[in-house]
């Protein structure tokens, strides 16, 4: 494993910014803390950073994430979606598909 001093910032404080989330996400006695990991991760993926001006799930994927929120209540995106025939939706899955297993290659 390489070690890159000039890291170490960053690292500190991401680990502080998912300590504090995990504060806000565990009950009180503190022992389900492993169980909240993901939504605490999700939650720091798909919040908007200052420096960038986007979230970080846009700069890994390229695509604006699809909150489970907005499948309840459709936004304009899933209503778009929703109207689509059954093929149409489909071929349009089977192209992201296609397009997230090249984006993982490249990386």
């Amino acid at each position: 494993m390489v070690y890159y001093l000039a890291t170490n910032g960053l690292v500190e404080v991401s680990n502080k910014t998912i300590g504090k989330l995990l504060k806000k996400f565990v009950s009180k006695r503190q022992r389900d803390w492993d169980k909240k990991m993901g939504e605490c991760l999700w939650a720091c993926r798909t919040t908007v950073r200052t420096p960038t001006k986007t979230t970080p799930f846009f700069l890994v994927y390229r695509y604006k994430v699809v909150l489970p929120l907005e499948i309840q209540i459709p936004s304009l995106c899933i209503a778009l979606a929703i109207e689509m025939t059954d093929e149409v939706k489909y071929r349009l899955r089977l192209q992201e598909l296609e397009t997230l297993d090249d984006k993982r290659l490249q990386a």
